[in-house]
């Protein structure tokens, strides 16, 4: 028998129904896409985009805990030469410093003393770990072995920065842009001008003469004759380097112990 109609119209059929939803629904443009499935490589992707970030962070090595970081820059001009620096400790803390020179240095004379100054300072603060960076090419250069040169002052500088190594644990030498060093840079400048005496807010210095200035010398009888200390004497004494570069390097490294 056949349902009265009253009642097919009161309970549509499933087919009714979806066409009614299928004409609501249009104007939201939705569509439907069957489920494909599941490959291990969507969980891979899942996990990758989901873990936190400090959990793929690998730990330091025990080597790189506690580096303290040093910014270094030497400024030379006709208002005198100086040297910025500025040493951040692991925790955050800045010591910022301006040495002022009480004597004509070249651009990269300067660049040297900034350098060894700022490693100076921190080895009185007995750090055993350090990453010093400069902005100069040929300092850096030389530091790390990649230059060579025979100039005599910057043979000097290298000899003295070589014999300061050892106290040190770690000592890390890197070339970074300008950009990277601007407060380094910024109080390298205010060194070399007339403000600096009133400057109260970092510490400020003065160095009186070049760190590689002649050297003290024990007073020993050398003898008339030539010996092995000869090529020592002349080095340390008169700035005398044997001809065969080979030997003058040598001679340098092992000069740093026969002074004080």
């Amino acid at each position: 028998m056949d349902k009265p109609l009253k009642q097919v119209l009161a309970k549509p059929d499933t087919s009714d129904r979806l066409i009614k939803w299928s004409v609501k629904l249009g104007e939201y443009d939705v569509k439907f896409e069957a489920r494909p499935a599941i490959k291990s490589q969507v969980l891979a992707d899942f996990v990758g985009d989901n873990t936190p970030t400090e959990c793929m962070e690998e730990n330091p090595s025990e080597s790189e805990k506690g580096i303290w970081k040093l910014l270094v820059d030497g400024s030379s001009c006709i208002t005198g030469s100086g040297a910025g620096l500025v040493l951040t400790c692991p925790d955050g803390w800045m010591l910022e410093y301006a040495l002022r020179f009480k004597f004509k240095a070249t651009s990269n004379e300067a660049e040297w003393e900034a350098l060894i100054a700022g490693l100076t300072i921190v080895k009185h603060l007995e750090v055993q770990k350090i990453e010093a960076s400069s902005d100069s090419q040929l300092v850096v250069g030389l530091a790390n072995g990649e230059y060579e040169t025979r100039e005599d002052p910057m043979v000097k500088y290298l000899s003295y920065f070589q014999g300061m190594k050892s106290a040190f644990e770690v000592l890390r030498i890197l070339k970074v842009p300008r950009a990277e060093n601007v407060r380094a840079y910024q109080l390298s400048k205010l060194a070399t001008t007339e403000e600096l005496e009133k400057n109260q807010t970092v510490l400020v210095d003065y160095l009186d003469r070049p760190t590689i200035s002649e050297a003290d010398v024990m007073d020993i009888d050398v003898p008339q004759e030539p010996n092995w200390m000869t090529p020592f004497v002349n080095w340390l004494r008169n700035g005398i380097l044997p001809e065969d570069p080979m030997e003058a390097r040598k001679l340098v490294y092992r000069a740093n112990r026969f002074q004080f």
